[in-house]
């Protein structure tokens, strides 16, 4: 059985004393002055005297066996505890210091035995077994083997299941219980102590977020909303709306979930746990600016926590003001140097800044110093892959394909749990680099090593795909088709290679079956993204637009759906105000995207602003140098502008690409197109050509 591991944090007890006392014990024990007043109130002043002294004289021996580490402090301040607590056995402080001291002293084992002792005597002996407990969880903090955790638990489990059994009305004990319960993953006993918890105590607070968060995990968002609605009606409380914040997230729901962690904020304003859900929600949601605000409040209240500078510098790379993005992640490394999502960001802002060298450097440094490490632990080796990867997909989008293949190489030779990985990034690199012959051997031999690998099998798929082989891609994908949430991506995949082999009523008809199990709203936006993409290349514009539309009406700033939108009605000379439009939204998400630029430039080309469109066009050429469209783009604005030459060298330019194109990508009638333009340039120019006069004699 696998268990969760426990950190030291989770198990340790507060101090406030209250824990496993009856909620009349509680009670009683909030209303006494001394530990030796939460036994029967009728209890003599003589009594009540001794309890005190001996709790009082304990303590202090507990404070200099602390300081000296004397052995003989730790037996009396034992003894002194035992004297108490055999005069109160009830009082939850007297039990809790008792258990504390058998485990500072380590005399486990000998505190163990005397409360089985006691058990073994009287098994109904509620506070022998609430320190057999607390003796238990207090040890399980110094574990970090997981069978002995396990062990450990159980035996609390034993403990707290019989004094829950024998106490219903002790609560708290019911709450460590489910707790437990949750830890070795016995989910339902926790459900049913949790239930039984709240029917006692209906104000339970921790019973209450223990119960939503079981029903979250099991993906009953709308039972934990239920739940902890009523509950905050009666009594709001921060770490329940974060909850129900948690519980809106998973129903897709982010507008409700945003208030819930925004009432969290408002009532513990510096508690950075919640501002930090609120934050989290709002970068999720693509909300920057509200999102650079929180971040920015949670600097002021933990300036030594990286992750939140980290979190800065992507916000200010989405915002593209990168001298911002790149100081903040310069404070993320002062904290800390060796984080693989810092040295990420930073290589990021230096390819997103133009400095690719710089880049290079950050990761390879970055490699170079793991390597050097004398001690190659299993954690940086999985660092080390991290980074490879990084480096080799660095190479990759500046079209260095060989050096991206090696870098991978090099991952490769990091062990078995590395070598699956590296060899889809390779397969992925000779596709990046049009290589599909060494693409499709590197997929047979990484098949032969793992041969039902489902990521595997699927690249394989789309390379066949791309090999425009819709009926061997289809032959390989359908088997992979169970009903189960991974066919989503399964009928994507389908629809691409069908419409790679322009078998458009198939890849339509894969989309359809997509909508039927997909939920997520960003799922839907992909579909409506693909289906106007089936839709256009059939020239069947109007449910091109719906299918737009639709997305739209999804998320309005969905950049890839504005682009293709805007080509689709530039490319045919169509309201080309509106296309100009679509192609600046699509530019505020990312003002560097090539297709975005291209677009715009298309637009501007159709309404004859050639100025503009040159300069948007050679913009975007200068990302994507081998596109073979935007090449042919460029070229035409420059013909129509009388530049003939140029624009013969940009047509022969792209009419190179177009023939280095994988077979799906290939477009006969642009390559012909792009043939009689540079046919008929040449032969204009010609004419245009004074003819030599013969010298005369």
């Amino acid at each position: 059985m696998k268990i969760r591991l426990l950190s030291t944090a989770a198990l340790l007890f507060a101090s406030s004393g209250y824990l496993w006392a009856s909620p009349a014990q509680q009670q009683q024990a909030s209303e006494t002055a001394a530990p030796g007043q939460t036994s029967t109130a009728g209890s003599d002043a003589q009594r009540r005297s001794e309890i005190y002294y001996d709790f009082t004289m304990g303590h202090l021996y507990e404070q200099q066996y602390a300081a000296s580490g004397g052995a003989d402090d730790a037996t009396q301040a034992l003894q002194l505890y035992k004297d108490a607590f055999a005069l109160d056995p009830s009082s939850p402080v007297i039990g809790e210091r008792l258990a504390e001291m058998y485990f500072l002293s380590r005399r486990i084992r000998e505190a163990i035995d005397e409360a089985q002792d006691i058990i073994r005597r009287n098994p109904d002996d509620i506070p022998a077994r609430r320190l057999l407990a607390r003796i238990y969880l207090r040890s399980l903090g110094d574990l970090t083997n997981a069978s002995e955790q396990l062990s450990t638990i159980n035996l609390a489990i034993g403990q707290l299941s019989e004094i829950f059994r024998l106490d219903p009305s002790d609560v708290e004990s019911g709450a460590w219980l489910a707790r437990l319960y949750r830890l070795s993953n016995q989910d339902d006993r926790a459900e049913q102590v949790l239930r039984s918890v709240l029917a006692v105590d209906s104000e339970n607070k921790d019973a209450a977020e223990q119960l939503a968060q079981l029903l979250i995990d099991r993906n009953n968002a709308a039972a934990a909303i239920a739940l902890l609605g009523d509950f905050l009606e009666r009594a709001p409380n921060a770490d329940l709306y974060d909850r129900l914040g948690d519980a809106y997230a998973q129903t897709q729901d982010a507008g409700r979930a945003q208030q819930a962690y925004q009432r969290a904020v408002e009532l513990e304003p510096d508690q950075a746990s919640h501002r930090h859900h609120l934050a989290q929600s709002l970068y999720d949601q693509g909300q920057d600016h509200e999102a650079l605000d929180q971040y920015l409040k949670l600097v002021e209240l933990e300036p030594d926590v990286a992750n939140n500078y980290v979190r800065l510098s992507e916000i200010y790379r989405h915002l593209h003001q990168l001298d911002k993005a790149e100081q903040q992640v310069a404070l993320a490394k002062e904290r800390a140097p060796g984080n693989l999502e810092v040295i990420y960001n930073q290589a990021a802002i230096y390819q997103d800044q133009g400095r690719f060298d710089d880049a290079v450097r950050v990761l390879s440094d970055a490699v170079a110093e793991l390597k050097a490490q004398v001690e190659f632990t299993p954690g940086r080796r999985r660092s080390l892959a991290i980074l490879y990867q990084l480096l080799g997909q660095l190479y990759r989008d500046e079209e260095n394909y060989s050096a991206a293949v090696n870098t991978f190489d090099e991952m490769v030779r990091l062990g078995p749990e590395e070598d699956l990985r590296a060899r889809m990034l390779i397969i992925d690199t000779y596709r990046a680099g049009h290589d599909l012959p060494h693409a499709f051997e590197e997929a047979q031999k990484a098949l032969g090593e793992h041969p039902s690998d489902r990521g595997l099998v699927i690249s394989q798929a789309l390379l066949y795909g791309e090999n425009k082989q819709p009926d061997q891609a289809a032959k390989a994908l359908k088997p992979l088709l169970n009903n189960s949430s991974g066919d989503l991506e399964i009928y994507m995949d389908l629809a691409q290679v069908f419409a790679q082999g322009r078998r458009f009523n198939d890849a339509e008809q894969a989309l359809h079956s997509a909508e039927k199990v997909a939920d997520r709203p960003a799922d839907k936006e992909m579909i409506g993204f693909l289906l106007g993409g089936v839709f256009e290349r059939q020239k069947k514009y109007d449910q091109a637009e719906l299918a737009f539309k639709g997305v739209l009406a999804i998320n309005a700033r969905n950049a890839a759906t504005l682009n293709y939108y805007g080509y689709m009605l530039a490319d045919r000379g169509v309201r080309l105000d509106e296309a100009a439009n679509f192609a600046r939204r699509a530019l505020e998400d990312d003002p560097s995207n090539a297709a975005y630029l291209d677009t715009l430039g298309w637009a501007l080309y159709k309404q004859n602003k050639l100025p503009e469109a040159e300069d948007y066009i050679r913009r975007a050429t200068e990302h994507e140098s081998h596109d073979p469209a935007m090449l042919s783009h460029l070229g035409d604005v420059l013909a129509k502008q009388g530049r003939t030459d140029l624009a013969i060298a940009q047509w022969e330019k792209s009419l190179a690409e177009w023939r280095r194109a994988v077979p799906a990508d290939f477009e006969e009638d642009k390559v012909a197109e792009l043939e009689q333009k540079i046919s008929s340039s040449k032969r204009h120019i010609a004419q245009q050509k004074p003819v030599p006069q013969e010298k005369s004699r």
